[in-house]
């Protein structure tokens, strides 16, 4: 695959997940119960980008998203949050994937990237606070965290399985890895 194959491929991901982070932002709460609750659905472009790219390339493409939706959509406050929660799901997820296809599926890695969204989220808020109080809220968080990744990991995975121009990226990175998740 070509270099250029490769930008454009990082460039549609990029601005997919960004466009959707965006529409995530103008749906209001869905759960009542539990404010700040989210169905992280940008997400869906992480695990993605996890299991069709190098680690240095869905690193970049986190980043990119991050940076541009806050951009388009936040402030410095919500820059904090996401990026905190987004960075410390990356990597869980970037270290689940390395025990494999047989140990562990891209939903139970989607899941776990789920709460630990939610942890490094709680884990800024306490900052700014200064109150470890803020933890509190972490069970109910969690709930929710691990229901939506384990939805986000079932979308990825048909995503994976149905998208021709996924499974050619997906086909080629496992081919350099010599790890199969197909």
């Amino acid at each position: 695959m070509s270099r250029t194959q490769k930008m454009i491929y990082i460039a549609l991901l990029v601005a997919q997940g960004v466009v959707i982070g965006l529409i995530e932002n103008m749906i209001p709460y869905p759960f009542a119960f539990a404010p700040g609750a989210k169905l992280g659905l940008a997400n869906l472009i992480t695990i993605i980008s996890l299991f069709t790219m190098p680690k240095k390339d869905s690193f970049t493409l986190v980043w990119m998203r991050l940076i541009l939706t806050t951009l388009l959509g936040g402030t410095l406050s919500t820059f904090l949050y996401s990026m905190s929660g987004a960075m410390l799901s990356y990597f869980a997820m970037a270290c689940l994937r390395i025990l494999g296809p047989k140990r562990i599926s891209i939903i139970g890695i989607s899941a776990a990237g789920g709460f630990m969204h939610n942890v490094g989220q709680l884990l800024t808020a306490s900052f700014i606070a200064q109150s470890w109080t803020v933890m509190l809220y972490l069970p109910i968080l969690s709930f929710f965290g691990i229901l939506s990744g384990i939805a986000i990991g079932i979308a990825a995975n048909f995503l994976l399985q149905r998208v021709q121009t996924l499974q050619k990226f997906q086909i080629a990175y496992e081919h350099q890895t010599k790890q199969s998740w197909r």
